[in-house]
C-alpha cells in the first residue's frame, strides 16, 4: 500500500490533493520508526495510546483497518475503502470536477532495500492529535 500512496503524493504534488494517514498502533515510538523506515512523506496522525479505540477512529466511526475515505473539495466523503486503480479513478474524477485533468499512472517502485530510499523525499514526523482542538493538528 505504501508504494501506491508514495506515487500518488508525488504525482499529485501540484494538484489540490492531500493524503492524510492515521495510525492506531498503541506504541508511538514504534510508529515513528515505521514512518521513517517506510519513508512516509505525508501528514500522519497518531490515534493515541488506546490504539483502535482512540479519538480519531471513534469520531470517524472506523471499525476496520485500513479504512480509506476519499473526500471532495467540500469535505464530503465520496468514496470509501477504494484501493489501487479504484482509488486512482476516484481521485481523477474528483480532480476533474475541480477542473484538474489528470491521468494517474504508477511506475513500479524499486524495492525498499535497494537504495531507492535515497531518491525519495524525507519522511515527515508523526503528528499527535491535540484532543482539545477538534479542528487542529
Amino acid at each position: 500500500m505504501f508504494p501506491h500512496e508514495r506515487s500518488l503524493v508525488k504525482q499529485l504534488s501540484d494538484k489540490p490533493f492531500a493524503l492524510i494517514g492515521v495510525n492506531s498502533d498503541k506504541n508511538l515510538e514504534k510508529i515513528q520508526e515505521i514512518v521513517k523506515e517506510k519513508n512516509l512523506t505525508w501528514r500522519s496522525f497518531w490515534n493515541g495510546p488506546t490504539g483502535t479505540g482512540g479519538p480519531i477512529s471513534t469520531k470517524w466511526g472506523v471499525t476496520g483497518w485500513p479504512t480509506i475515505y476519499v473526500m471532495d473539495s467540500k469535505g464530503v466523503i465520496r468514496y470509501k475503502n477504494v484501493r489501487g486503480d479504484a482509488m486512482d479513478r476516484a481521485l481523477e474524477t474528483l480532480l476533474a470536477e475541480m477542473g484538474e485533468e489528470v491521468s494517474i499512472v504508477h511506475e513500479e517502485e524499486e524495492s525498499e532495500g535497494d537504495g531507492a530510499a535515497a531518491a525519495r523525499p524525507k519522511a515527515l514526523p508523526l503528528t499527535r492529535l491535540n484532543q482539545g482542538n477538534k479542528g487542529g493538528n
